[in-house]
């Protein structure tokens, strides 16, 4: 398991990989959650090894096969060698990044590069967001790596069925949500259909918002980062190594022990009280600071 990412003092973010076949949206859903291009325009992600986003503004780096590091250039991202390449990492002040890191993976089925290249990214993995496209989801290359997946990050993973609004019609969009559901069923924490283009362009637009679909999905994502982060700050092996999160050790809670409470001694009758002044456990939501923008 590689260092760069952890927090130096405290426990490590959950990693989420966003995943998929090539032209699915990974790529669109990383502007969505991001807020803003993590990659220069120019740049094809799918042309890359996977690219791990981390909160900061350290200066790009990129990790090799051998485990040493070199500094890259981030115009010059397609010239770095892919199969030389464990990942990039690229820093960046997104709200996300404060709450969990993203690990945007290449097209699973590109003929031009092994698997090899995002296969050996998987023990990095918490979790992933997986993109199939809605005119032809999930197909049998989609079910073929899901299988492998352990059961560890199938129970928090989502599935998104993209593009959902280049199905013109009532009638083909409840068939594809009833096929997909039906033959991917206990495999995803959570399936949304979702146009993320639309949602981009929604801005601060509420309607437009709620109808590309973005809502329950960005609502779904936001508890799943809080649980993530309480597996996660149990366990510094990613998720993916184990065969389920039942594996992650439990958390260890100090046992209270009750003040005796003794009775006045001109007291008549038996009293009974709960003791004060123990610890005060205060819980807040990082994740929810999660926002959309345009």
């Amino acid at each position: 398991m590689s260092d760069d990412a952890l927090e130096v003092g405290g426990p490590r973010k959950p990693r989420i990989a966003l995943m998929g076949e090539f032209s699915a949206g990974k790529s669109t859903l990383s502007n969505l959650l991001l807020g803003a291009r993590p990659l220069p325009e120019k740049v094809t992600a799918t042309r890359l090894s996977p690219v791990w986003l981390t909160h900061g503004t350290d200066a790009p780096f990129r990790v090799n096969v051998d485990g040493t590091t070199e500094p890259v250039s981030i115009a010059n991202l397609e010239d770095i060698p892919v199969h030389e390449t464990r990942y990039i990492q690229l820093f960046l002040e997104a709200d996300i990044l404060e709450v969990c890191d993203l690990i945007d993976f290449p097209g699973i089925s590109d003929p031009n590069m092994s698997s090899s290249v995002w296969e050996r990214m998987l023990p990095e993995v918490d979790t992933v967001i997986w993109c199939t496209h809605a005119t032809q989801a999930w197909r049998q290359s989609e079910a073929a790596v899901w299988e492998d997946m352990p059961a560890s990050v199938r129970e928090n993973a989502v599935l998104l069925i993209t593009r959902f609004d280049k199905l013109t019609n009532e009638k083909d969009r409840g068939r594809v949500i009833k096929r997909v559901r039906k033959e991917t069923q206990g495999q995803f924490g959570g399936i949304f259909p979702v146009s993320l283009l639309q949602a981009i362009k929604a801005g601060e637009d509420p309607a437009l918002w709620d109808a590309s679909g973005a809502g329950p999905f960005t609502e779904y994502l936001i508890d799943m980062i809080e649980k993530l982060a309480e597996i996660t700050s149990r366990s510094e092996v990613p998720l993916y190594n184990l065969a389920s999160i039942s594996d992650v050790p439990a958390a260890f809670v100090e046992p209270v022990t009750p003040r005796r409470i003794e009775r006045s001694p001109d007291s008549s009758r038996t009293q009974r009280g709960v003791a004060t002044g123990g610890p005060v456990v205060e819980t807040s939501s990082e994740a929810n600071r999660i926002i959309r923008t345009s």
